[in-house]
């Protein structure tokens, strides 16, 4: 009897159940209702299934394989030899997928490599081609559902964006109290998101030693994390602070940020945490802030004091490469110079990082004791430069006026009167301008040497903590190093800091 039963059992057919309900509940069947479902058709079919083949994955969409874990699991259950089972069954082609390519290249997959059908059993299809197309043409009807669907969904989003409805994850400060109102002021957070702008606008502190400060006192961002530059820039950028809405800055699925013009910024219903005029400061300064140009993205260094070290004949910059020992394996990092290589320099100078390291670290600490320390404001660049070019240009054109107006008097045009008249205007119009130059042009005021050292001793500490990316540190030394030359004599770094 036992043999018999056996005997059955190992001639019987196992089947596998996939069950996904999507994001949007509307008409779906719960994933209880597409088990009963699958599993009455299954035995009406003769196929065993399992509980441990039945495969549910709950509020996932099915536009993406990569984002739906029990489905990967399935697949690669399917690929072993032998497969654990010879048909998959679902509610409906759409729970396979929603994008038809997909569906196409994992059914392919399934039936040449694995022998095994995908069935759908609300959507019985014949065998043979015109039960293939029939099946495409739900597929497609699916898809086109589902991007029709989306559709309708992001335009309702935007609508409510633009009306000034918040529909996001609230930002640190914030918390939502009940679903569909606006998000309300956590008070010790918002103290926090205080702190953060005034730091910053008033007491002219960078993102690194902003960060540094918080994590000393304790403070933890909105996912209860330490927080680090990017965590500060995110929120200097946030208009939700100052009681405004923005939608539409990233691509969901990339996560990439959209050119500005396809942002939506309007005004909110919830409360401002700071003033609108504090955050246009803070994105005056941020966008004012100085950046060397001409450099690399940090996240292509080697190491962290690539793109500063110059050479000290040429003043090119020194490339880092790569020291390896006799069996293959990289000793070290060595600098030289890119001209050197290209034949356009005379110094064969190569600093290894291990002697200049320490050297370095010393001159950073020598720095932040310094009683006469060195080093450039530049506060208001690009900004002002370009309005002090504008105004020159004004002024340019005051003294082609001034000779139009002489030349009408000698010809007869202008009378005296109206000569010496139209003169002083322009005298007034000269005076008005060169007052503005001046007052760009005019040289920070104040002492910030205590900020930069302040800016300097969190930099020492990012670059000799294990804790930091070689891209962490590098953007830290940027933020106030412009160049450092080597001076073989003396054994020593000349470095050029400066503070925005």
């Amino acid at each position: 009897m036992k043999e018999m039963n056996d005997k059955k059992i190992s001639q019987a057919k196992f089947g596998a159940a996939y069950i996904r309900v999507s994001t949007h509940m509307q008409d779906e069947l719960s994933p209880d209702a597409q088990k009963r479902l699958i599993m009455d058709h299954a035995k009406t079919d003769g196929v065993i299934i399992s509980n441990d083949y039945v495969f549910v994955e709950k509020g996932i969409s099915g536009k993406k394989a990569d984002k739906r874990p029990e489905f990967l699991r399935m697949i690669s259950l399917a690929k072993q030899k032998p497969a654990p089972f010879k048909v998959i069954y679902v509610w409906k082609f759409s729970r396979f997928a929603r994008n038809q390519e997909e569906s196409i290249l994992y059914k392919s997959l399934l039936r040449k490599q694995c022998n095994i059908e995908v069935i759908s059993v609300s959507e019985p299809i014949i065998e043979g081609p015109f039960g293939s197309l029939i099946e495409r043409i739900i597929e497609w009807m699916d898809e086109y559902y589902s991007i029709r669907l989306s559709g309708e969904v992001s335009r309702g989003m935007m609508e409510k964006a633009l009306r000034g409805g918040y529909q996001a994850r609230p930002p640190l400060g914030y918390k939502i109290d009940r679903k569909g109102e606006p998000p309300v002021i956590v008070p010790e957070e918002a103290e926090v998101v205080k702190m953060i702008f005034n730091k910053y606008v008033n007491a002219g502190m960078g993102l690194f030693e902003i960060a540094r400060a918080l994590n000393a006192l304790g403070y933890k961002t909105s996912h209860n994390k330490p927080f680090e530059r990017r965590s500060i820039e995110y929120i200097l950028q946030n208009p939700t602070y100052c009681g405004m809405i923005r939608w539409n800055r990233t691509v969901n699925e990339t996560n990439e940020i959209r050119p500005k013009e396809e942002w939506v910024i309007t005004k909110g219903y919830h409360e401002a945490i700071i003033s609108e005029e504090l955050f246009n400061k803070a994105q005056e300064r941020y966008n004012t802030t100085y950046k060397p140009k001409g450099k690399r993205p940090t996240s292509s260094y080697r190491h962290w004091l690539s793109g500063l070290l110059k050479c000290p004949v040429c003043g090119r910059t020194m490339v880092c490469k790569n020291h390896y020992k006799k069996n293959g394996t990289v000793d070290t990092f060595y600098y030289s110079c890119y001209g050197y290589s290209k034949g356009k320099c005379l110094s064969s100078l190569t600093l290894s990082t291990h002697k200049i390291e320490p050297v370095f670290f010393e001159a950073l600490k020598d720095a932040t004791r310094s009683k006469n320390l060195n080093f450039d404001i530049i506060r208001k660049s690009n900004q002002n430069h370009s309005e002090v070019d504008i105004l020159k240009k004004l002024y340019d054109k005051v003294d082609m006026k001034e000779k139009r107006i002489k030349t009408a008097y000698q010809n007869g045009i202008d009378s005296l009167e109206e000569y010496r008249e139209n003169k002083l205007l322009l005298q007034k119009e000269r005076e008005s301008i060169a007052q503005k130059i001046a007052e760009l042009d005019q040289p920070e005021s104040g002492d910030y040497t205590p900020f930069m050292k302040e800016r300097i001793k969190t930099t020492y500490d990012i670059v000799t903590s294990p804790n930091f990316t070689i891209e962490q540190k590098s953007t830290s030394l940027q933020s106030i190093i412009s160049k450092i030359v080597y001076n073989r004599d003396n054994d020593s770094l000349d470095i050029q800091y400066y503070y925005s």
